[in-house]
This record gives C-alpha cells, sequence and structure tokens, in this order.
C-alpha cells in the first residue's frame, strides 16, 4: 500500500487548562472549595488571601450577605465575568494586570466581602469558640463506679461489663460469654458477674446495661417516680411480655390480653413513650454536621432580593512584590507561568459566584409562589428551562445546584430541591411533586390519630383538589418523607 500526507480540516472541543479549572471550581461544594483554596495557596506564593478563614469563621449574619450591586467599583468596572480564554492571550493581559494592580491598588483582588465588618479585632466573636470536652458513655460511668464501688475486685468486674457495652448502652454479650473469658485463677462467680451487672444497671442514665429492648424499658419504668402502681405494673407487662403487640399498635390484643379499658392502657402507653430506647446515644460523639448558604433570599418593597454570602468568598489577590519583579523582568520563568495561574484563579472563582447568582435570580424568579406561600405552592421546573433562559448549559446548570444552598425564610434549602418533577391536573395544568409532598405532610399533620389517612384515602384527598395521583405514588412520597404506614400512626 502506497503511503501518501494528507491534510485534513476537522472541528473539535479542546478544554484549556483554565476552562478545566473553571468547571473543577464550579462543581465544589463551600468546604471543598476552602480545601482547594487552601492547597493552591500552598503551591502558588503569587497568590495571596486577604480575609483569614480563622479570625471570619463562616457565619450567617442577618445582614452578612451583599447584593451584588455593593461588590467593589474595579469589579463592575471589569463587566461580565469573560469566557475563559487561551493562554497565548497571556503577556498582554499581565501588562494590563500589573498597570491596573499599581493604578488602583489590586484591580485583580476579588474582593466582595464587607472589610471592617464594623468590628474590632479583639471583638468576642472574632475568632471561633473552643468546645466543651465530650464525655463518653464510659467515662460517666466509670466515674460513677469509682465514687460507688469500693472494693477493687467489684470495680474490675464492673468495668469488664462496662467495655462490653455498645454505644446505645447495651450489653452486646451475654454474660455466660463474658464469663467465660475470665481466667480460671481468678475463681471469679458467676454470681458475682450478675451481681455486677445489677449493679451496672443502677447507673445512670437510666437502662444501661440491658441486654434487649425489654430489659432496657422495665429498668427505666421501674425507676421512673410519681407512677400510679396499677399503671407501672401494667407498663412493665406490656414491654416484658407483649412489647411486639405494642410496636406493632395492636390495641385490641393488648386491651384483651391485659383485661383493661383504653384509658387504663393510655395510661400506660405515656408511661411507656417516657422512656429511651437508647439510653447511650446521648453520650455519642456524633459530629454535627452543618452547611452554610452560598446565596440569601430575602423581602424587599420591590419583591424578592437574592445576594451572596460574603461569609464563603474569598478574598484574593496577586502578590504585588512578585508582580512588580516580574514587570522589572527579574523574576524566573516559572513565576510568569504561576502569575498566570493566579490570575485565572481569580477570574474563574468570580465567574463561579456569578454563575451561581445568576441561577439562584432564575429560580427565584420562577418559584416566586414558593417563597410566599411555602412548598405547597411549589411549581415544576427543570434543569433545561433555567440553562435555556441563562444560556447554559444543562451539565453547567447541574453543577452549579449540587451541594449549593440557600437561606429562604422558610429554612434552608439546596438549589436542587427548587426542581422536580410534575403531575398532571385534572385541569390539564401540572403539579409539581414537591407541592404534593407538602401536602402529605398537610393532610397526615392533621389527621385523627384514632383513625388515621390510608394511602388511598390521601390519593382521593388529592384528587379532590384536582391532582391526579396513584395510590402507590402517594405510599413512595410518603416513605420518602419518613411517614410511617396508617398502621402505625394509629393511637388510642
Amino acid at each position: 500500500m502506497k503511503q501518501s500526507l494528507q491534510l485534513r480540516t476537522s472541528q473539535h472541543l479542546a478544554l484549556t487548562p483554565q476552562l478545566q479549572q473553571s468547571i473543577r471550581l464550579l462543581q465544589l461544594s463551600t468546604l471543598e472549595l476552602h480545601q482547594e483554596l487552601e492547597q493552591l495557596l500552598t503551591d502558588n506564593p503569587l497568590l495571596e488571601r486577604l480575609d483569614d478563614p480563622l479570625d471570619h469563621s463562616l457565619r450567617l449574619l442577618g445582614d452578612g450577605a451583599i447584593s451584588q450591586q455593593s461588590a467593589p467599583a474595579e469589579a463592575s468596572a471589569e463587566g461580565p465575568p469573560q469566557q475563559p480564554q487561551d493562554a497565548a492571550a497571556a503577556p498582554a493581559e499581565a501588562d494590563n494586570f500589573e498597570a491596573a494592580d499599581n493604578d488602583r491598588s489590586g484591580e485583580a483582588d476579588m474582593d466582595w466581602s464587607d472589610a471592617g465588618r464594623g468590628k474590632a479585632p479583639d471583638d468576642e466573636d472574632s475568632r471561633p469558640q473552643l468546645e466543651a470536652s465530650h464525655c463518653t458513655l464510659r467515662e460517666h460511668l466509670m466515674e460513677q463506679m469509682r465514687v460507688t464501688v469500693h472494693e477493687s475486685r467489684d470495680r474490675a468486674l464492673v468495668e469488664l461489663i462496662i467495655d462490653a457495652l455498645d454505644e446505645n448502652g447495651y450489653l452486646e454479650d451475654p454474660l455466660d460469654e463474658i464469663f467465660a473469658r475470665i481466667p480460671a485463677e481468678l475463681e471469679i462467680e458467676c454470681e458475682e458477674l450478675q451481681t455486677a451487672l445489677s449493679l451496672l444497671q443502677s447507673f445512670d442514665p437510666a437502662g444501661v446495661g440491658a441486654r434487649n429492648a425489654s430489659e432496657c424499658l422495665a429498668l427505666q419504668i421501674k425507676r421512673l417516680p410519681h407512677i400510679p402502681l396499677v399503671t407501672r405494673r401494667m407498663a412493665l407487662t406490656i414491654v416484658e411480655q407483649h412489647l411486639t403487640w405494642f410496636a406493632q399498635r395492636d390495641f385490641n390484643k393488648l386491651k384483651k390480653a391485659l383485661v383493661c379499658d383504653d384509658e387504663d392502657l393510655r395510661e400506660a402507653q405515656t408511661v411507656i413513650r417516657q422512656c429511651n430506647p437508647h439510653p447511650g446515644a446521648a453520650f455519642a460523639a456524633d459530629v454535627s454536621d452543618f452547611v452554610v448558604p452560598d446565596v440569601v433570599v430575602k423581602k424587599s418593597r420591590n419583591g424578592w432580593q437574592v445576594s451572596l454570602n460574603n461569609d464563603v468568598m474569598p478574598r484574593l489577590r496577586v502578590n504585588a512584590m512578585y508582580a512588580n519583579l516580574l514587570k522589572q523582568g527579574k523574576g524566573e520563568g516559572q513565576m510568569g507561568a504561576q502569575l498566570q495561574e493566579a490570575k485565572w484563579l481569580i477570574k474563574n472563582m468570580r465567574q463561579r459566584f456569578d454563575t451561581i447568582l445568576r441561577v439562584a435570580e432564575a429560580i427565584v424568579e420562577r418559584q416566586k409562589n414558593f417563597f410566599s406561600h411555602g412548598a405547597v405552592a411549589m411549581r415544576p421546573l427543570v434543569l433545561r428551562e433555567i440553562a435555556d433562559t441563562l444560556g447554559l448549559h444543562e451539565s453547567t446548570i447541574s453543577r452549579v445546584t449540587t451541594q449549593k444552598y440557600m437561606l429562604t425564610p422558610h429554612g434552608m434549602f439546596e438549589l436542587k430541591y427548587f426542581f422536580g418533577s410534575h403531575v398532571a391536573t385534572e385541569a390539564g395544568g401540572e403539579a409539581s411533586s414537591t407541592a404534593i409532598r407538602a401536602l402529605i405532610v398537610q393532610l397526615t399533620g392533621a389527621e385523627d390519630p384514632k383513625n388515621p389517612l390510608s394511602d388511598s384515602k390521601i390519593a382521593d384527598m388529592l384528587g379532590e383538589q384536582g391532582m391526579v395521583i396513584a395510590r402507590r405514588t402517594v405510599a413512595k412520597y410518603r416513605e420518602a418523607l419518613k411517614i410511617p404506614p396508617v398502621s402505625l400512626r394509629k393511637s388510642l
């Protein structure tokens, strides 16, 4: 086969480094963004941060967010964020950047926050508060043991049982297995281990050391004060013998087994509900998860106003000293590339927040009824509708709405919350699935506890309001809302 050279012209998409960075920054959450920024600040000496995240810890103030119109003059002077450019334009852009930096003291600084905030550096809330030390369940029980148990032998047995407790305060291993693990030369009797368990079960919190839910509730009922004797006995009988019927709310079988009426069973139920089936959960060292809003929505005379939360917006700039060295030709070749990377990051960071603001404004414009009347007024919305309005791709809208949060008068919501599928109505219109979920919550919240609404009844009631929805769809939404089925919502 004869070899030859041919020239072909074709078009293809090329992702420049700047565009790749812009896409990556857009899909990061607030926490991931700051982690990424810290790494970039470490790697690039020409990039510096003006705000200290330790001095200005992420907090939401009532007037903390500023609108886009209150941004510094240099942001408005630059106009809307430009699309990522090719690296070939770097030298000219660098000259413009350095000149502006000298003339206007930091044209490229991404400073959208209120620098003063009206507080002195030594204010009490200018630095994060330290969290108090956490007391574990084991430490809590060991402290009680040191006060109540004096014999070293008894202390060792109680500590052995404490070490066998799980995070909820239950004894995981049977007492026989614990006894079998004790060396024979210690001459420990099984009765001594049982006595140590009984001593542990007298500690606080009530119910600790139980081997099952029935024993845990019984231990707590025995220690509840000011309970009539008859009611206490009935409650103990229920948790020790008929706990399954009680959990299934089979009140007819309970009344027949206990030979009691509704009033007596209701009093026993009230006593059982005072107990905690997980006594050790209060000592669990769970870290509370929290989110900081990216945008804030407030009511004004002109309608609903959307503004960026400046507490999550870092203030970045190029180091002036290194920039002057490069201008004088005294810098190394690598510093020129780092300067370009710093400018790219500042521009992409600004573009990220501007895009979030534009998407949030478009969402608020289409969901005005939600902000005025709540979730029941939510309208159907898809990503394509926002993408067509803003001239962006659906994938961009998906990145913007993932792990980005909006603070509203109704609470904190992820931007994806405002998008949902639609359900047809009898009038030929559409209803949002979010609005239907809110109606289900309202209907189940206002139902008669003695005669709760079934899924079929809820579907019929929604149909009376013009929403065509099947029973299985109601069941799916109810399970997503973590609402128990009708049999578990019934009460005396």
